[in-house]
C-alpha cells in the first residue's frame, strides 16, 4: 500500500497549479503547505511537491484512482486544458482488464500521469 508519493520541481509553482487543476476533478486539493512544499490530497496529503533547487528531477509515472468514467474524463481535461499533452485519450484498455477505463498525460515536467477507473 502506497502512503504518498513525493515529486522534486525546478518548476515549484508551475507544477502545484497543473496538480491543483488536474486533479480537482478527483476532489485533490492542497491540505498542507511549508515553504517549497506542498501537499495535495482528497482526504490525507497523500501527493507532495517540493522545490528540487539544485537536486537533479527524474520522470516517474503516476497512477490516480478515479471514482467512475467521468472523473476521468474530467481530470484529463483539466490536466491538458492547464499544460499537459496528452499521452493516450480516455478510453477503454481491454488488454488491462475488461473494465480498465484510463486516461494518460504527460506533466509539465515530464512525468507521466494515468488516471484510472476500474469501475463498469
Amino acid at each position: 500500500m502506497i502512503d504518498h508519493v513525493g515529486l522534486r520541481s525546478k518548476q515549484f509553482d508551475v507544477l502545484v497549479a497543473f496538480y491543483q487543476a488536474a486533479l480537482g476533478p478527483l476532489g485533490y486539493k492542497i491540505m498542507m503547505q511549508f515553504e517549497g512544499v506542498v501537499g495535495l490530497g482528497s482526504e490525507q496529503p497523500d501527493l507532495w511537491i517540493s522545490e528540487a533547487g539544485d537536486s537533479p528531477c527524474g520522470q516517474i509515472h503516476l497512477a490516480f484512482v478515479a471514482g467512475d468514467r467521468a472523473a476521468v474524463d474530467g481530470a484529463y481535461a483539466a490536466a491538458v486544458a492547464n499544460g499537459a499533452t496528452d499521452n493516450g485519450a480516455p478510453g477503454l484498455r481491454p488488454h488491462y482488464t475488461p473494465t480498465y477505463y484510463a486516461a494518460f498525460v504527460i506533466d509539465p515536467d515530464g512525468n507521466n500521469l494515468e488516471y484510472v477507473c476500474h469501475n463498469g
